[in-house]
């Protein structure tokens, strides 16, 4: 049997690999990511309600960097992930969008704080991770 030279061996192993690759599910983004895509615009990409776009809303973004010390050092988990989904205020109340549709992704068990495990969005989760390294000491 003869062999094939390595170079062919080479070629065939990295076609496989491509193939393994173009099937794979796109990554999700970090809730860094999705923050700074969806939310820096108006709350600013520290959080402090300086985003390019925040002097010409009608009511000013909210400072997430202080939401743990407005709630006497605990940070309201389950009440920000139900803002950012969309759950909470209104119909025409604020001006903060519905990002429930953008950050829909797969569930996962997840406690909001309040000792119950609930299929939350991964996404949705990663947001609120990251805004709890926002909060000011």
């Amino acid at each position: 049997m003869a062999k094939s030279p390595p170079f062919l061996s080479l070629v065939a192993a990295l076609g496989l690999g491509a193939c393994v690759i173009a099937g794979a599910p796109a990554p999700v983004p970090s809730g860094a990511q999705d923050f700074a895509d969806y939310c820096a615009g108006c709350h600013g990409i520290s959080g402090k309600r300086d985003g390019e776009v925040a002097s010409t809303l009608s009511r000013r973004p909210a400072d997430l960097t202080l939401l743990a010390r407005r709630n006497d050092g605990t940070f309201p988990t389950t009440a920000v992930m139900a803002k950012i989904w969309g759950y909470t205020g209104g119909k025409g109340e604020g001006v903060m969008p519905n990002f429930g549709p953008l950050l829909d992704s797969a569930l996962l068990p997840y406690d909001g704080g309040d000792g119950i495990l609930t299929p939350t969005p991964q996404r949705l989760v990663q947001i609120a991770e990251h805004l709890k390294t926002l909060q000011v000491r």
